[in-house]
C-alpha cells in the first residue's frame, strides 16, 4: 500500500513539474549546485537576452506587463510568479519587470535556473 501511495506521490510531482515547463519559452537559464524545485504554478514570466518580455508565452511590452499579468494572476489565484531570465539579460529589465508584477499584487518570485549537470539540446 505504501508503494502504491509513494507512486501516486512521485507521478504527481512529476507531472506538475511538467506543467510549469509548458507555459515557458526555452531560455539559457543560469546554473546553480542545487536542484530545482517543482512549483504549483502556471504563470510564468520570460525574459529573453534580447529583451522581449513574455506572460506564459504571451509577448508583452514592459508598459502593458502589468494589465497583462494582472489578467493572468485573476485567472489563476496565486501569489508566485515564475522569471525565467535568459542568462544573458540585462539585470535591469528583470528588476523592473519584477516591480511592475509587485504593484499588480505578486509577493513572492522564484527565479528559474538550470542545474549545473542539465544541459538542454538546443
Amino acid at each position: 500500500m505504501i508503494d502504491v501511495i509513494f507512486f501516486l506521490l512521485v507521478f504527481f510531482m512529476v507531472s506538475s513539474l511538467a506543467m510549469t515547463k509548458i507555459n515557458s519559452l526555452p531560455v539559457a537559464l543560469p546554473k546553480t549546485s542545487t536542484s530545482a524545485q517543482a512549483l504549483k504554478t502556471t504563470v510564468i514570466l520570460t525574459v529573453k537576452k534580447e529583451g522581449s518580455l513574455f506572460i506564459n508565452q504571451i509577448p508583452v511590452t514592459l508598459e502593458t506587463l502589468g494589465q497583462q499579468l494582472a489578467h493572468e494572476m485573476q485567472e489563476h489565484p496565486q501569489d508566485i510568479l515564475v522569471v525565467n531570465a535568459d542568462q544573458g539579460t540585462s539585470y535591469g529589465l528583470v528588476i523592473q519587470a519584477m516591480d511592475k508584477a509587485k504593484k499588480v499584487g505578486v509577493r513572492k518570485f522564484a527565479l528559474a535556473t538550470e542545474a549545473q549537470g542539465e544541459m538542454k539540446g538546443k
